[in-house]
């Protein structure tokens, strides 16, 4: 991906923060949208709220689990409670079939072929 100074115009090396032309600082990269809070089908533990949190914020999904197991116990319920809340309120990641078929295939498909 190219990058160009908005004052100068000069093209830049994707890592740099300032122009080497004019010396204005660069703004940050793309940024990259955030993904949807969804409850993942793959590699959820009991109900996918931690690694739907942790896919959502780009947080470590170990942490947040260790944080939620921590504050089961030291939190007087309100962790279990908003947990359970989660598990309701955040809807499940939708279901898509496989492409069973490369691209540019028929359907179904020719054996015959």
């Amino acid at each position: 991906m190219a990058l160009f100074c908005n004052r100068c115009g000069t093209g830049l090396p994707p890592s740099c923060r300032f122009c080497s032309g004019c010396g204005a600082p660069i703004a940050a990269g793309p940024v990259t949208p955030p993904r949807p809070l969804y409850r993942p089908i793959a590699g959820r533990n009991i109900a996918g709220v931690c690694i739907a949190l942790s896919q959502a914020y780009g947080w470590d999904v170990a942490l947040v689990r260790i944080f939620t197991v921590i504050g089961f116990f030291f939190s007087g319920g309100i962790v279990a409670v908003a947990y359970l809340a989660c598990w309701i309120g955040i809807p499940e990641e939708p279901f898509t079939l496989p492409n069973a078929y490369p691209p540019g295939t028929t359907y179904p498909p020719n054996p015959s072929a």
